[in-house]
């Protein structure tokens, strides 16, 4: 049986983080002295807030990230945490400590994140292609239906968008290009209609691998995926996808950071050997792979400017969701027709 991870009746104010993350301390590791103790505030996070907490005399280190505020209609927490530790016992997620009521508590993984410029590096992508191929054989047994959460999950995001923003000054920028939220939900349907029909496999997909959510520890070659807010059974080509127009970044969009197709087809071919048996992988395989997740990143566009548009709303964060959603929803105009276009033999 699986240690039962404890949940630790607290609410971690965005005010007070500090005291909030020694109250967690104070029950998961009662073994550290306070004056050992640093703190590091992680800020590059747009949904959550996340505390750094690491003793100085032993290389035991723990995340602390508190929740976004209203995070929760977004996120179906009690399976967040199922998939942590699903993941865990596979070997693909950090360890996870405690719950509390507004966040988690959870193993720091050394290493860098990943950026526009390593994203690229030979060294780096073939780690990802592999680790995102291994992490889409996960079975998770009975209790979890293998059907894909994309549809659902896009119909319950259009419907937490407000017809009037509570925001003057929010709805008068996002009411020309975003509003009825009809023409959203119009959109959506069409792509998911089209997307649903081009046999992409169904697999356990993590759905938000940013290059933030992607751990690269060096000294062991070695790549991490961490936040499982969104993982899910999900479309295979959504998932890689997904990551393709995160090449881009976030804090300097730049979409001519889109994957190359040459760099594709690569990335694709290391994917598949990992995903297939390596002799099973034909040329007929790897176009309909690409095809399929160059269409699918059209619904990743789309669905992340539904989601800022719900933060612009929401959020208590320093970003600004509404270009976000601008940014996004103007790569999915601008590509739509060419991604939409590629097509592949049978």
């Amino acid at each position: 049986m699986e240690p039962e991870v404890p949940h630790i009746p607290v609410i971690i104010h965005e005010t007070a983080l500090l005291d909030g993350a020694r109250k967690i301390l104070d029950n998961i590791r009662p073994q550290w002295s306070p004056e050992n103790v640093e703190f590091k505030l992680f800020t590059d996070g747009i949904t959550n807030k996340l505390v750094g907490c690491f003793h100085r005399t032993t290389e035991d280190a723990i995340l602390i990230r508190i929740y976004g505020n209203k995070t929760d209609l977004l996120i179906d927490r009690t399976a967040e945490t199922r998939n942590i530790k699903l993941l865990f016992s596979y070997g693909f997620a950090p360890c996870l400590y405690a719950t509390f009521d507004n966040g988690l508590a959870y193993e720091y993984v050394a290493g860098v994140t990943l950026t526009p410029e390593s994203v690229v590096n030979a060294a780096v992508w073939p780690l990802v292609a592999r680790k995102m191929a291994q992490m889409h054989k996960v079975d998770c047994g009975k209790d979890i239906p293998r059907k894909p959460m994309l549809r659902k999950k896009f119909q319950q995001f259009l419907n937490l968008i407000p017809d009037k923003f509570s925001r003057p000054e929010i709805h008068e920028r996002v009411k020309d290009e975003f509003l009825p939220v009809s023409k959203l939900r119009r959109e959506v349907e069409q792509l998911c209609d089209v997307l649903e029909n081009l046999g992409s496999p169904v697999v356990f997909a993590h759905n938000d691998l940013l290059l933030g959510n992607v751990i690269y520890t060096e000294s062991a070659q070695k790549v991490t995926f961490i936040d499982y807010e969104y993982a899910a059974y999900n479309f295979q080509a959504f998932d890689i996808g997904n990551h393709f127009t995160e090449f881009a970044g976030i804090d300097e969009i730049d979409y001519s950071r889109y994957p190359s197709r040459d760099l594709q087809m690569q990335w694709l071919r290391v994917y598949l050997e990992t995903f297939m048996h390596p002799q099973n992988v034909s040329d007929t395989d790897l176009e309909r792979l690409y095809v399929q997740v160059n269409q699918f990143a059209l619904a990743s566009h789309l669905f992340w400017t539904v989601w800022a548009l719900i933060q612009a709303e929401h959020s208590t964060i320093e970003f600004d969701f509404v270009q976000f959603a601008q940014i996004r929803h103007g790569e999915y105009l601008a590509r739509k027709d060419s991604f939409l276009a590629l097509s592949f033999e049978n």
